[in-house]
């Protein structure tokens, strides 16, 4: 356990290393400095983690590294706490992150940045293991801050199209909403239970508050802003698809390992506190069922593929979210583990077929792909599975039934919440299918390929696979934060699986119908007005950019114009104008001539002397 510093600060160590002289190292080294850096830290996550499963469950240990901060009392440390939870998150950011990294060796070879690019993604997995670590929530929301941004510096890493800042600067500022009143929670929170060390304040909590306590709604809801930003919900979710301009591994780190799944992180680790904020708990839901039907929607009217998977990872955040709502807390993790390896690898197959079709994104120019890139087909496909829910054979499968059966049979649950979970999982399958029959099995140019991927790419590709598939099955009692995998199947249960595999197949048909069998299908629905705007409508995200822009920022800029001469602004153009004034009386002074300074410089000196005697 006495290595469990070592996690986090080796992507930092090499982060600092890459940033100082990364152009010096060279491309080669720089990339291998990167992957070896998150390849030891997953190896002592492992060592770590096998340690503490070795230990009877609910074990937990705490590394202080140093003492931080010591003002009237208030004593944060930079510790580490490694319990179920924190070791499950460590395993899922170090081993995805690793796979991407190696993948991004031969991906981005021909971008200018190459080890620049390699220090930020070093500095965004230290900070998410920062995050998942912390003690405490002040130490939290420094790898908060850190995650997001990396997140502004990576999604704008390609800084000379204007586009791409501007995503990068949606980001950061979106995201800064939910940060304020997360922090606004914090202060809440050490103010009434004089500690921010998490054990402590939550044990604090359960004492002294009775569910249902005001200041326990309160700071729950604070908390919820926090977790809704982070985690691109309802109703900040709009950065999130603009966050595909950045690179594609970039694109693979933010939706699979990091930066989205802090604000699941955050609430899993405070249940807690949830559990005594019945209002805020049912608002999780609610937001997260929300989040997911309108994500779905605006799956199934894009054309851009990266921008499919964006809005399809905030459905699935959406469904994390729900079953943190109803508390079946081990299945939200269950969910963001799967999850993060199928997600992965959609992202990591579309990047290899986007470079084959020479930066192409649309899904309707590509076409006819399964022939000529036979390894992507096959994991998107894989991957695609896993996302839609196939019965028995995938892993997203076994995660998210565990949520659409949770949604009903939770005490917190309803059979409204549990119709609302399989809408979504058969919005799902249109999505992602509709994406699959596209690629590849419609018609595309017949256009050379410019890039095939190479072993770099394909291997890290490859695993993904096999675990998209196989990591539903974990049963190792104990390994896995609330006992998730040490359950039986009951027949209500067993009845849910039932209905939700019949909804996966028949959305599978639905959009086979409509886009490979009878495609005049799609025409006639489309012939309209009303579906034509419908679709533009969820195209374009429900609005909610449009509203944004005519609720909060057009009004803004008005009253800053309006107030640009007011009597408040006068007193520090005042002081400006004074200080101009100032440097045009000295300006003379600075003549150039050495003669005339040591001049001053005498008189000044027996202007000194002839004061102290006068005195």
């Amino acid at each position: 356990m006495s290595l469990l510093w070592l996690i986090p600060a080796l992507p930092f160590a090499s982060s600092f290393v890459l940033l100082v002289a990364g152009r010096a190292l060279g491309k080669r080294a720089a990339a291998w400095l990167a992957c070896l850096a998150i390849l030891a830290s997953f190896l002592f996550s492992l060592v770590v983690s096998l340690r503490l499963f070795s230990l009877p469950a609910g074990a937990a240990f705490t590394q202080v590294v140093w003492h931080w901060i010591n003002v009237a009392g208030f004593q944060p440390r930079v510790a580490l706490y490694l319990d179920a939870l924190a070791a499950v998150m460590i395993l899922v950011v170090t081993f995805v992150s690793f796979l991407i990294h190696v993948y991004s060796t031969q991906f981005m070879l021909d971008s200018e940045g190459y080890e620049r690019f390699f220090a930020y993604m070093n500095l965004f997995v230290a900070s998410m293991l920062t995050l998942v670590l912390a003690d405490n929530l002040l130490l939290l929301l420094l790898g908060w801050e850190g995650v997001g941004l990396c997140s502004y510096l990576l999604i704008g890493f390609w800084y000379q199209d204007e586009a791409n800042g501007l995503a990068g600067r949606k980001a950061f500022i979106v995201t800064r909403v939910g940060d304020t009143a997360f922090i606004l929670g914090l202060l809440l929170l050490f103010n009434r239970l004089g500690t921010l060390d998490i054990q402590p304040l939550l044990q604090r909590a359960a004492a002294r508050w009775h569910p249902g306590a005001a200041v326990a709604e309160v700071a729950a809801f604070l908390l919820l802003g926090g977790a809704v930003g982070k985690s691109a919900q309802f109703p900040l979710q709009t950065w999130l698809p603009d966050a595909m301009a950045g690179p594609t591994p970039t694109s693979a780190l933010i939706h699979a390992a990091t930066m989205v799944t802090a604000g699941v992180y955050l609430i899993a680790r405070t249940h807690v506190l949830f559990a005594l904020a019945p209002a805020a708990l049912m608002a999780v839901a609610v937001v997260g069922l929300v989040t997911l039907l309108l994500a779905g929607c605006s799956a199934l009217a894009q054309h851009d593929i990266k921008r499919i998977l964006a809005y399809s990872t905030i459905s699935q955040i959406g469904y994390m979210f729900l079953a943190l709502g109803v508390g079946a807390w081990s299945a939200a993790i269950f969910h963001l583990v799967t999850h993060a390896f199928f997600k992965a690898l959609l992202f990591l197959a579309a990047g290899v077929m986007i470079q084959a079709m020479h930066e192409e994104h649309d899904i309707f120019r590509m076409g006819g792909l399964r022939r000529r890139l036979p390894l992507a087909f096959w994991c998107f496909v894989f991957a695609g599975a896993s996302l839609a829910g196939l019965p028995l054979l995938t892993a997203g499968f076994y995660s998210k039934d565990l949520i659409v059966w949770s949604s009903w049979s939770s005490p917190l649950g309803s059979v409204g919440l549990w119709i609302g979970a399989l809408i979504g999982a058969f919005l799902t399958a249109l999505y992602i299918f509709r994406l699959i029959f596209t690629v590849f099995y419609g018609p595309g140019p017949e256009r050379h390929l410019s890039h095939l991927p190479g072993p770099l790419e394909q291997w890290p590709m490859i695993v993904l696979g096999y675990l998209s598939m196989l990591a539903g099955f974990i049963y190792v009692p104990g390994a896995l934060p609330f006992h998730f995998t040490a359950r039986a199947v009951g027949p209500g249960e067993l009845g849910s699986e039932i209905v939700a595999g019949a909804v996966f197949f028949a959305g599978v048909y639905v959009i086979y119908l409509f886009t490979l069998q009878r495609p005049s299908l799609t025409d006639a629905l489309m012939a309209g007005a009303s579906p034509r705007r419908l679709r533009d409508f969820w195209f374009a995200d429900w609005g909610m950019d449009w509203l944004y822009d005519r609720a909060l920022v057009r009004p803004t800029i008005r009253m800053a114009r309006a107030g640009k001469a007011d009597v408040a602004d006068r007193a520090f153009t005042g002081i400006a104008a004074a200080a101009q004034a100032l440097n045009r009386a000295l300006a003379p002074t600075e003549s150039g001539l050495a003669r005339r300074y040591a001049g001053w410089i005498a008189a000044g000196a027996f202007a000194l002397i002839l004061i102290a005697v006068l005195r």
